[in-house]
């Protein structure tokens, strides 16, 4: 058990590394990683301002209307969404088709800079995601191997040794 813990923490520090060189890389104020349904996975820079829990459930819900916005002008999806504030702009994209990546930044940078490492660190997160997926799906079959065997050598035992 151990082991795979290990396994996933490995995974942990890879996405908050790759995180990290994308808040210094764009200066972005704030980095969140979000899942699609609404759940903080985790976050990088400035936090302190920001109810991240709200923040997360609002921007699963931002991205799943205009997923239905998409589909009612005959897009597929969207894969990205921009928002522009006085301030502060919020730049959102789909990691894998499960994980939402939202970079909150201002005067600082730009939203070119944002786009295009945001599109890199994106394809670094879909990797590192694809082996947790991978890694989940092959301990789902090793547990449900090891359930079936368990459940087979029990009932043989009772076969052989019972009334």
């Amino acid at each position: 058990m151990t082991e795979g813990l290990n396994i996933f923490e490995e995974d942990f520090w890879a996405i908050t590394d790759a995180l990290n060189r994308l808040l210094q890389g764009t200066n972005a104020r704030t980095i969140l990683l979000i899942d699609k349904a609404g759940q903080l996975i985790t976050s990088v820079g400035d936090t302190a301002r920001l109810d991240t829990s709200s923040f997360a459930t609002l921007s699963a819900a931002d991205f799943a209307a205009t997923s239905q916005l998409a589909s009612l002008i005959g897009e597929s999806k969207f894969s990205t969404l921009f928002h522009q504030g006085e301030r502060e702009n919020l730049y959102v994209c789909l990691i894998a088709d499960r994980v939402i990546l939202a970079v909150i930044f201002d005067q600082r940078t730009t939203l070119g800079l944002v786009r295009v490492k945001a599109k890199n660190t994106a394809a670094e997160l879909e990797r590192i995601f694809s082996d947790i997926f991978s890694k989940l799906q092959k301990e789902t079959v090793a547990k449900h191997i090891d359930t079936s065997f368990t459940k087979a050598a029990e009932d043989e035992l009772d076969r052989l040794f019972g009334p």
